[in-house]
């Protein structure tokens, strides 16, 4: 471990540039998921044949192996941050898709009748009543889609990526160098710890979102 510590004093800034090129490359992505899976949850939640037709696609996403798919992409995207985004995006879409119309799906239909009974609309409904008493399955989606992300993430250095895969690959193409194992560590490490910082932000703001009476 002390020739890691060495290793890890001499390239902090270099690890720390990658850690933050990997964030922003899940942030980007994380974010587009976000608005298309809960756009397309709250369009489809109602549909079960529009729902499991949906849901079948982005579950299709995710049985494509990832080497695969930024390979076929490099011809379309070239390399760099784009084909990274789309990758990602696609295989981010399943968990908050599927929660987002489980979460809507599984508020009682007796508060919808309520709240129309005094006048909403079914875009109040949607905002005002659905969405928030959806919102805590719903971000426990978002968390899983981080987790799947900020690992898939790593893979995305083969089409030149950022990101900390950038030295997992690198320690791999050199195993038997005395610099292999700083390299691989210290990638890993630094996405585990990517990881429960973001895990932490959205536990926090699904706690300070969600009223006490849904949280208790």
């Amino acid at each position: 471990m002390g020739s890691f510590f060495e290793y890890l004093s001499f390239s902090w800034d270099h690890v720390l540039e990658l850690a933050l090129g990997h964030a922003l490359v899940v942030a980007i992505s994380l974010a587009i998921d976000i608005v298309i899976g809960v756009s397309l949850g709250v369009v489809v939640y109602r549909r079960e044949s529009a729902a499991n037709v949906a849901l079948g696609i982005t579950s299709t996403f995710l049985t494509i192996p990832s080497f695969a798919l930024f390979g076929l992409f490099i011809p379309i995207f070239g390399l760099g941050y784009t084909p990274a985004v789309v990758a990602l995006v696609m295989y981010g879409l399943l968990p908050i898709l599927r929660n987002t119309v489980a979460g809507l799906r599984s508020v009682d239909p007796a508060i919808a009748e309520s709240a129309k009974g005094m006048g909403m609309s079914a875009r109040e409904r949607l905002l005002r009543i659905e969405l928030p008493l959806a919102w805590p399955v719903i971000i426990t989606g978002i968390r899983v889609s981080t987790m799947l992300l900020m690992g898939i993430a790593a893979i995305a250095a083969v089409v030149n990526g950022p990101g900390l895969g950038e030295d997992i690959f690198a320690g791999l193409a050199r195993v038997g160098s005395a610099t292999a194992l700083n390299l691989v560590v210290g990638g890993i490490l630094g996405i585990i710890v990517l990881a429960l910082i973001f895990d932490t932000f959205f536990n926090v703001l699904g706690r300070l979102t969600t009223s006490r009476g849904i949280r208790d």
